[in-house]
């Protein structure tokens, strides 16, 4: 089995809450990332910063590289995206899986 690489990094938690029991130990991501050249123009979505998200620089959310990770690795923030833009991550999830269309 693959060891998870030790470097923490911004995600955004994109599992629906209601899917999983809180026991469960492990959340669904996508990375976020300022590197222009891992983006997919279709399959990622532009974050400004603002105060309400938190973010100092612009970035994307890569939802192309959907992962797993165990809870115990995440730290909270009160960062936060849009409802517009999670819709618009799962939904870019979704074409890069080939669901849906």
């Amino acid at each position: 089995m693959t060891k998870e690489p030790n470097k923490r990094r911004p995600a955004v938690v994109v599992e629906d809450d209601a899917l999983f029991a809180p026991a469960y130990p492990n959340v669904i991501l996508v990375p976020l990332t300022e590197d222009a050249t891992l983006v997919i123009a279709d399959l990622a979505v532009p974050i400004a910063p603002s105060r309400a998200n938190g973010c100092s620089k612009p970035c994307w959310a890569v939802s192309h590289l959907v992962a797993t990770t165990s809870k115990a690795r995440l730290t909270a923030t009160p960062s936060r995206i849009t409802p517009d833009q999670l819709a618009a991550i799962r939904r870019q999830i979704a074409l890069a899986l080939g669901i849906g269309g």
